[in-house]
């Protein structure tokens, strides 16, 4: 039996509250918006000239200890190694002993993209030969083909890159679309991202699928133009970034945007109007891939 606390702190805290709590005995310590899902939700990125804030102002501490642990006096110890007088509110969740392991694989399936491409867990057989497939386990980076966004980007990559093409991949985190490009016969393509695990993970599965992707630091210039762009962040974070990712389009190029809401899709539309014409090339679950092209 293992015991879930999840302790609310502020921006200050949340940090050293999770270090406290591991050297009081939690076996992991995880950081989420505590106002997630309602309109307080803050989406994290930074980028250059626009840093992302230190934590959220409001976060939920999840701590996990074993069931044999005497939970009251480390919870109490913890909050006096931060200079706490009393414990922060929390609520406390028991967990059966399962196989972690197991439990995880039997919730990640292959997924049919389209017939031409399937993304595959590791501990999973090929269900096509035949097709593009892309080896991609569940990680820290977000993107393993079963969000709406992936799946709509992942679709677009299919039709729009051909042999030869430029690709950026903007906001890579695991590296999904630039690697569907490499596969796709795509000449060179780089793959960006804000988070250092992102591109350490792009890297990896990179090589794991036997494909050559560059991966780079969003924080160094980006010279080249491309005849392929794109991004799957957020709605906020493409917006502040419309003029970098725009200029990024070479001439008679193309770019796709997703990890935007339908009732979103205004408003990024407005934010890229000064630089390329964008339009709504399809939707799926909520979720809109916006698309255009950039005249010659």
């Amino acid at each position: 039996m293992w015991l879930q606390v999840a302790l609310l702190a502020d921006e200050a805290r949340a940090e050293p509250l999770s270090e406290a709590l591991m050297d009081a005995g939690a076996v992991s310590v995880s950081l989420e918006d505590a106002d997630a899902g309602t309109p307080d939700e803050e989406p994290q990125f930074g980028e250059p000239g626009h840093p992302a804030q230190p934590l959220w102002r409001h976060s939920r501490v999840v701590a996990l200890f074993s069931g044999e642990i005497e939970l009251a006096p480390a919870l109490a110890a913890a909050a006096a190694q931060i200079g706490l007088d009393a414990v922060p509110p929390f609520t406390v969740e028991q967990v059966a002993e399962q196989d972690w392991v197991r439990l995880t694989q039997s919730q990640f399936d292959p997924i049919r993209i389209h017939e031409r491409l399937w993304i595959v867990p590791s501990w999973h057989t090929t269900p096509d030969p035949a097709a593009i497939n892309i080896e991609m386990d569940p990680g820290l980076a977000f993107g393993t083909g079963s969000h709406p966004t992936t799946r709509l980007c992942l679709e677009w990559v299919l039709a729009n890159i051909e042999p030869g093409h430029s690709v950026l991949d903007y906001g890579c985190g695991s590296g999904i679309l630039a690697i569907a490009a490499a596969k796709l016969g795509a000449g060179t393509v780089h793959a960006v991202d804000i988070d250092l695990r992102a591109l350490e993970s792009a890297r990896d599965n990179a090589t794991r699928n036997n494909v050559e992707i560059k991966v780079q630091h969003s924080q160094t210039p980006i010279a080249q133009r491309y005849d392929r762009v794109v991004a799957n962040i957020l709605t906020n974070p493409l917006c502040v970034l419309a003029p970098a990712i725009a200029a990024c389009v070479a001439p008679g190029g193309r770019l796709a945007l997703s990890g935007i809401l339908a009732t979103q899709a205004e408003q990024v539309i407005a934010a890229y109007a000064p630089y390329i014409a964008l339009t709504a090339g399809a939707e799926h679950e909520g979720w809109v891939r916006l698309e255009g092209s950039l005249a010659c």
